[in-house]
């Protein structure tokens, strides 16, 4: 086992159902790599049909009992439990390293930002309200409350551990509901000492319930089609998405989706042009350039291209890669060998088009998943890279003169999750924001995650918002009771 086996060792590996933990029926267990090494780091329990019925079933007998606890009780526990997950800052930070592969210092950084979620639910599982009007006949009274959704099945994914998980459970603690969580197969470890965390801070048993799996659709569906279950949350692949959507039907579950993205970057002529390099780098490689939110398609005024194309690949091309348990590395990584088969295909596409390759582009030889942070110029139109999410470390620049043909281009995709653009002109700020077709817009800055704001996107970047106020909403029914005087 790796040399960070005594963080490793802190995790419970079991299934968390109930408030105990148990062995997956028939004591299957799945191997977890770690993606630096390609070697196996552990094992975890692999749950079954049997252990998913056995979650909900303890999520479904604990929600009344759930739904009645006090507000300020729900609150302090998430209080609680953000305390402690900053006390464990490098216990969350390391485990995320070994089974995901981001750089120590980015972990650390999620553990922040994942956090924050709880923090910020806490404050509003106490300012939950509905409303008392008088109908405009006077004759009677009417009075709206707000009522936990009830058993909640959450689905997460690989790239960011712990902060899709905090971002879905914070909001379902702070409403009442109860919640069988799903973590991605190849990262189940961040996951399972979360919830460590959250007993120690005074969840109730059978409040939240984890399985991890290596079969998640075989374990997941039988629960999307109980009638038991009452909404479902996930993030991942728009494809995945799509077919949980069309699952969920059958019993008309309340849905919350956030799916893939295809973020167009513009830098407008007139922009600080050091400012959107480095907001260009936060945008690209965050998390390696793994997540739905990196930039994906840049689109630089052909006046200032040479000059931001020069000074970003410079940037690029500085950065270290290797193992980011490792002092001064700057990017991990990729989670497995086909992620990197698919930059490195998306990459030949686009050069066997006449795309030019400034920096990187080749993967290196030697054991884990890595590829150099590369940048890619004259990208035509049709090839892969400019309608596909790349996720991973790799930009590629096509030109633009026209304001409205840029908004065409960026426009010109299924997905909708964020854009971002450079300008000094605050009206073009506002008609820029307004017309970009995506659930969140980045001006001047490279990230736009924040616990206090509403992420999400449009068309099939999916829909419902995660954070911000409207975030607790997603886990609430509105109930209207009419009083008769």
């Amino acid at each position: 086992m790796a040399q960070n086996s005594s963080v490793v060792d802190q995790v419970n590996k079991q299934l968390f159902i109930g408030g105990e933990w148990r062995d997956a029926t028939g004591g299957r267990t799945l191997g977890v790599d770690n993606p630096a090494t390609g070697s196996e780091l552990t094992r975890v329990a692999d749950g079954s049909v049997e252990d998913g019925a056995a979650a909900l079933t303890a999520a479904a007998e604990a929600q009344a009992e759930w739904a009645r606890t006090a507000p300020r009780d729900r609150s302090e526990i998430l209080r609680t439990a953000y305390e402690f997950i900053v006390r464990d800052t490098d216990i969350f930070a390391e485990l995320m390293t070994l089974e995901m592969g981001k750089p120590l210092a980015e972990a650390r950084g999620e553990v922040t930002y994942g956090s924050e979620f709880f923090r910020w639910f806490a404050e509003e599982a106490v300012r939950i309200s509905g409303r008392y009007s008088v109908a405009p006949n006077g004759a009677t009274r009417l009075m709206t409350m707000k009522q936990p959704v009830g058993p909640t099945l959450m689905i997460t994914p690989w790239n960011f551990p712990l902060a899709m998980g905090t971002r879905k459970i914070g909001p379902a603690i702070a409403a009442g509901c109860t919640m069988v969580v799903k973590p991605a197969a190849e990262t189940p470890l961040t996951m399972l000492y979360l919830a460590q965390v959250l007993t120690e801070a005074g969840l109730p048993g059978g409040v939240l319930n984890v399985i991890t799996t290596s079969t998640s659709g075989e374990v997941m569906e039988p629960l999307i089609r109980d009638p038991r279950s009452r909404k479902l949350t996930f993030t991942g692949s728009t494809p995945i998405g799509r077919k949980l959507i069309e699952q969920s039907a059958q019993q008309v579950l309340r849905v919350s989706m956030e799916l893939g993205g295809n973020a167009p970057f513009i830098v407008f002529a007139d922009a600080d042009i050091d400012a959107a390099v480095e907001g260009a780098m936060l945008a690209k490689m965050r998390n390696i350039g793994e997540a739905c939110t990196a930039a994906n398609r840049f689109f630089v005024h052909a006046d200032v291209a040479a000059e931001f194309s020069e000074k970003f690949a410079a940037r690029m091309a500085a950065l270290t890669v290797g193992d980011g348990m490792a002092d001064g590395v700057d990017v991990g990584p990729l989670i497995n060998a086909k992620a990197v088969d698919k930059v490195t295909s998306l990459v030949a596409d686009a050069t066997g088009r006449g795309a030019r390759v400034v920096t990187g582009g080749e993967k290196g030889d030697g054991p884990g998943f890595f590829f150099p942070p590369t940048v890619i110029t004259d990208l035509p139109g049709d090839a892969g890279m400019a309608r596909e999410e790349i996720f991973g470390p790799v930009a590629a620049i096509q030109t633009f003169t026209d304001e409205e043909d840029v908004i065409r281009r960026a426009n010109d995709t299924e997905y909708g999750l964020v854009g971002y653009f450079f300008t000094k002109d605050y009206a073009r700020v506002i008609r820029v924001s307004e017309a970009l077709e995506y659930g969140m817009v980045g001006v001047n800055q490279g990230v736009v995650s924040n616990p206090a704001a509403p992420f999400g996107g449009v068309k099939a970047s999916g829909y419902g918002r995660e954070g911000g106020f409207e975030g607790i909403d997603e886990y609430l029914e509105t109930k209207y009771v009419g009083l008769a005087l």
